[in-house]
């Protein structure tokens, strides 16, 4: 049974990983190098991971990580994709390919938006591509498009 909990310390550096696999490619298109998390748009998301408005829950299954959601809160000198301002924390999540369509993104997202509520936060943001399968899974929880790119959407949930 998968089991959703605060990431620890030790495991931090592998937020390296589940961003790296967080990438959306459209079917067809090889996936870059892992040094692509190097790029500074993206190693925003989990450069100096541990500062007091991050926050990160694992899924844990078998003693493995499986899957991992985390929040920032970035400022307008350093945006994240689905940056709305600086009250409001981005979401990044990842499920190892394996282990996806098996409810443990959605065990996730529940679990991140049941804390973000207990912390104060009155809503939370996100990037995807429209053709991401997570898109529709996003909305199933009552994300909203904010603001559409060319290929993605920044979508925003009230809390």
């Amino acid at each position: 049974m998968v089991k959703i909990r605060d990431i620890k310390n030790s495991e931090v550096v592998q937020l390296e990983d589940f961003l790296y696999d967080a990438i959306f490619l459209p079917e067809g298109v090889k996936k870059p190098d892992k040094e692509i998390i190097n790029l500074p748009e993206l190693a925003r998301y989990i450069n100096y991971f541990g500062q007091k408005s991050d926050y990160c829950l694992v899924a844990e299954l078998h003693g493995n990580l499986v899957g991992a959601i985390w929040i920032r809160i970035f400022d307008k000198s350093e945006k994240g994709f689905g940056y709305i301002d600086y009250e409001t924390p981005e979401l990044s999540m990842s499920v190892k390919e394996n282990f996806r369509n098996q409810g443990i993104g959605t065990k996730m997202i529940i679990t991140m938006l049941n804390s973000l509520s207990i912390m104060g936060y009155k809503r939370v943001s996100l990037s995807v591509n429209k053709v991401n399968y997570a898109y529709r899974l996003y909305q199933k929880f009552e994300f909203i498009d904010y603001k559409n790119d060319k290929d993605s959407v920044t979508m925003i949930k009230y809390l």
